[in-house]
């Protein structure tokens, strides 16, 4: 197993936006592409407050390309993903990392 933790920088005031289309939207199609969310985060205390931090699992690289690639071209979710951006954009940045548990992780 790996996982991929993505950080997606919003502009300020937008975070709400950004938590409302993960929950109502985007899960949903994941759900359909068969794509598995290992947990999402905001900052609570620190740098980074208009930051969301999530991990998706992914069996292999190669699951990774095919599931993202079938994600981003969903016609739903790029309609879903214009309707949430009609006042305006999101996300500032995104910062995505492949990361691989170590042989102690708790996590495998």
């Amino acid at each position: 197993m790996i996982y991929e933790l993505r950080i997606y920088s919003c502009f300020v005031g937008r975070l709400p936006v950004l938590l409302k289309r993960f929950e109502t939207t985007t899960l949903n199609i994941w759900k359909k592409h068969g794509i598995r969310q290992a947990g999402f985060w905001t900052v609570l205390i620190g740098e980074g407050n208009h930051d969301l931090h999530y991990l998706l699992a992914w069996e292999s690289l190669a699951e990774r390309v095919q599931k993202w690639n079938a994600f981003q071209a969903d016609e739903e979710w790029i309609s879903k993903r214009a309707e949430s951006e009609r006042d305006g954009p999101i996300i500032q940045s995104i910062k995505n990392m492949i990361l691989q548990p170590t042989a102690f992780s708790a996590v495998k």
